[in-house]
């Protein structure tokens, strides 16, 4: 029976990194989208030229309706083939800037229900989808050991994140394995600044940024050893040294 991934945040950037990579090892995509259309057509057609099947899916993590929107669809492409599900990828993510004083009530709620709320929700329903035992994988951050005092809500959810990774990781052995990946410094932020991202970059002992390549090989370490689980990889290019 064919393989399935689900990955959410997929569009673009790391989740979309991650989906590539996916599909390189012989993997079928559920695509979890919110408002990235373009990007997701975009990905679909790299995916396609892969030789695999994708399945777009556009649903609103933040609300826990979106993330029964997305279990249906899931539900649905399981129903309707031989398809098994082997993998979760929480990816998608919200980081919005704003200090202690000064970030909203709203900002918090969202990026607390998007960061962690929703991966709870979908592993706890993907652990009981995955029959024949199965891998979740939380995207975090080396951001989550920090304490960034312009990204509370971010910085809190991530910690949180992978406190909830080590938790999973014993409720659901031995069937499925759960553990995390923390990026470091990978690809500019829209809430950075050229300047900002630069001098960022020079206190990293390695003094660059990571290549997508470099994070997603950590996904492939975590799909070919079986052995490990409830652990968080960092691939951050010795930042959290400083």
């Amino acid at each position: 029976m064919p393989p399935l991934a689900l990955v959410t945040g997929a569009a673009h950037r790391l989740g979309k990194a991650f989906a590539l990579t996916l599909a390189r090892l012989g993997y079928d995509i559920l695509l979890h989208y919110h408002t990235s259309t373009d990007e997701a057509l975009q990905t679909r057609l790299e995916i396609e030229s892969l030789s695999r099947r994708v399945f777009p899916a556009q649903a609103d993590l933040t609300q826990p309706g979106g993330v029964q929107s997305l279990l249906a669809q899931l539900e649905a492409i399981l129903q309707s083939s031989s398809f098994t599900l082997e993998v979760l990828v929480n990816s998608a993510a919200f980081m919005p800037a704003g200090n202690v004083d000064s970030l909203s009530l709203e900002h918090w709620d969202a990026v607390l229900d998007l960061n962690l709320r929703a991966p709870f929700l979908l592993a706890q329903a993907c652990a009981k989808k995955m029959t024949g035992g199965g891998l979740i994988v939380n995207i975090t951050d080396v951001g989550a050991q920090k304490a960034w005092s312009r990204y509370p809500s971010y910085t809190v959810s991530k910690a949180a994140l992978e406190s909830l990774t080590r938790v999973l990781a014993r409720a659901l052995a031995p069937q499925i394995r759960v553990n995390a990946i923390a990026p470091g410094f990978v690809l500019q932020s829209d809430v950075v600044s050229a300047e900002e991202w630069q001098r960022l970059i020079e206190r990293i002992p390695l003094k660059r940024p990571a290549r997508s390549e470099e994070i997603t090989s950590a996904l492939e370490f975590l799909i070919q050893n079986q052995y490990i689980t409830g652990q968080t990889i960092v691939v951050d290019g010795g930042y959290s040294l400083v």
